[in-house]
Formats: structure tokens, C-alpha cells, sequence
């Protein structure tokens, strides 16, 4: 029974006490925040929990394995220091940290303590995003063109980062998993529509390694809930909605054909569109947030170094966050990463 802290107890924090507290080999002990009144709410669902409004409490307590940190995102990179040096196991929410410096920092703490750190990018343990990338690893797409994703809805508003450092790091994890890298370079404008002092809109577009080129679009300030993702192949295109219950994966046997055309005098060539059936195909339901918990807990009983959402792959969404932001600040310029 791997014994779990969680820390921050704000929008994210009360649903990993709910799966923690459900897993089979995991149990919650305790749960910090600085609202008491969150915390007492807290204690009348979860009778067994201690609760505490100094997050080191969960840290010094000796029975604590590894804590969970969903604090707000300026906080991150402390407390999960903090957690690694006290021998704590660290699943933290996204982004890592807000710089990569601190990120690159975090993941030699943890080979030095020898400890399981892994980011909670969620989406990367979604049926669907799985089922995306075995699809394209099958080289049933033929080569990928471009990819696209929509992120929108009418707030929730945030204070501590913009649109695009709460939204993005969603799609641009998505995007690195299913491409096996980071981006080469981006470009990226945005707006503080609302003139607060964060961006409550963005545009990114990144170029992937094999000219795949890839766009994000997020923003505060939509009419509609959207998490949509379009990936266009040679052969095929796939749409990915999160929000589509039925069929969240939607396969389109379309494709461009390059034909001759010959005329007396010349020939030339003619693009050609294909259209085909579409597809829906059955994907297993199951709560991305729960695969995730299990895998964080079955990486501590095994001692295995997870492969999914580690350290170096929340490093890398940072690097490239880090770079979007640059060129947002210099009006769309392109930022190139090494």
C-alpha cells in the first residue's frame, strides 16, 4: 500500500484524494491547503484524512511515501523540491516548473534520491490519445501533413499564468508523445483582450522534426467548451473530441492523389481528392485521471522509472512553453529549441 500527501486542495486536488483514496494499493493520509474551510469540507467526505494547513506537515510525516501537488503552478517547483529532498515520491501537475532550468533541476534530484517524479500530463493516459498513437505508429496514416488543436471555453480565468501556460501544455504534451519529440522551433501571438495582465488568448504554431507542422489555439474568452485535436495523414485524417462521449475518435478515409494528365502537347499533373467512409471506432471508457494515479503508484511498487509523462517529457513541454512565450514577447517572431 503505497501511502499518498496531497497538496493543494483547490480544483484539481479534491479529485486525486477521490482516486487515490479508490486505487487498490493506494491510500490518502493526509491533504494541505491554506483554506481551512476547503479543508474541513474535505474532512466530511473523506472521514480519514488528516488534514493541515502547512503542506511540510505532509512532507515530515515519516508514513507519507509520495505526495501529489496541485498547487498553484508558481509553487510547483518548490514543493516538489521540498518533496524529493524530504524522500518523497512527486506527481506534480502541470506545467513542472516555469522555467527549465528548475525542471532539469528536479529531474537530478530525483535520480539522486532515487524517486519516482512524474507530471501530470493527463491527457497522455486518455483512451483516445492511446488509441491515436498506436493508429499512427501502424503506419496507417502514411506520412503526417499537420496537426491541429482547439482549446476554448468562456474562463475559467486564472492569475498566476496566461491561457496558454494553463491550456497548452495539454496539447503540446499531446503533440510531443505522438511525434516522439519536441518541437524545432515556434511562433506564437497572443492577446490580453480583457487587459489584465495575462494573455487570455493564443496562437502557437510549432515545426515538428519531418516537416509536421502543428497549431494550438487556446482562449479564456470562447463562447463554447471545445478540446478537439485534427491530425491529417497521407492516407488518412483523424479528429480526436474530448468532449464526444460516443466516439471520441473519428476516422476519415480521405486523401489527395497526385495524377497525369497528358494533352497533346504536354503533360501535367492534377490533385485529385479522395473520398471515403468514416469511421468511428470503439474506445474502452475509462477516467484518464485514475490510469494516471495507477501508473504513478505501480512505478513506486515496481521501482520503475516511468516512460510516460516523466520528468525529461514535462521538461521538454516547458522548454517549448518557454519558447512560445519568447515569441509571444517579440510579436510572433520564430524561436528555435535545442
Amino acid at each position: 500500500m503505497v501511502n499518498i500527501g496531497i497538496i493543494g486542495c483547490g480544483h484539481w486536488g479534491p479529485n486525486h484524494i477521490r482516486i487515490f483514496s479508490h486505487l487498490p494499493n493506494s491510500k490518502v493520509l493526509m491533504c494541505a491547503d491554506l483554506d481551512e474551510n476547503r479543508l474541513q469540507s474535505l474532512k466530511k467526505t473523506f472521514l480519514n484524512i488528516e488534514i493541515t494547513t502547512q503542506y511540510q506537515d505532509i512532507l515530515k510525516n515519516p508514513q507519507i511515501d509520495a505526495v501529489c501537488i496541485a498547487s498553484p503552478t508558481d509553487l510547483h517547483y518548490q514543493m516538489a523540491k521540498e518533496a524529493l529532498e524530504c524522500g518523497k515520491h512527486v506527481l506534480c501537475e502541470k506545467p513542472l516548473a516555469l522555467k527549465a532550468g528548475e525542471c532539469l533541476e528536479l529531474q537530478k534530484l530525483a535520480e539522486q534520491k532515487k524517486k519516482i517524479l512524474m507530471v501530470g500530463h493527463v491527457f497522455l493516459f486518455n483512451s483516445g490519445i492511446t488509441w491515436l498513437k498506436n493508429y499512427i505508429e501502424s503506419g496507417e496514416m502514411g506520412k503526417i501533413y499537420y496537426a491541429y488543436a482547439t482549446r476554448t471555453n468562456l474562463g475559467p480565468f486564472r492569475y498566476d499564468v496566461n491561457a496558454m501556460w494553463d491550456l497548452a501544455p495539454h496539447d503540446i504534451s499531446i503533440f510531443n508523445y505522438l511525434f516522439n519529440s519536441m518541437p524545432i522551433n515556434v511562433s506564437a501571438r497572443g492577446q490580453k483582450s480583457l487587459d489584465t495582465s495575462q494573455e487570455d488568448l493564443a496562437f502557437a504554431t510549432m515545426e515538428y522534426p519531418e516537416k509536421i507542422i502543428a497549431h494550438v489555439h487556446v482562449s479564456w474568452l470562447d463562447p463554447k467548451k471545445v478540446r478537439q485535436m485534427t491530425i491529417v495523414g497521407e492516407k488518412k485524417m483523424v479528429i480526436w473530441d474530448d468532449l464526444d462521449n460516443v466516439g471520441p475518435i473519428k476516422l476519415y478515409d480521405k486523401h489527395v492523389e497526385k495524377t497525369s494528365v497528358f494533352y497533346e502537347t504536354y503533360g501535367e499533373f492534377q490533385l485529385l481528392s479522395k473520398e471515403g467512409s468514416i469511421t468511428i471506432p470503439k474506445i474502452s471508457p475509462s477516467e484518464p485521471l485514475k490510469n494516471q494515479g495507477q501508473y504513478f503508484v505501480d512505478c513506486i511498487e515496481k521501482n520503475k522509472q516511468p516512460d510516460i509523462a516523466d520528468a525529461q517529457k514535462g521538461t521538454d513541454v516547458v522548454k517549448t512553453l518557454q519558447a512560445i512565450q519568447d515569441s509571444m514577447n517579440q510579436n510572433g517572431t520564430c524561436v528555435g529549441l535545442s
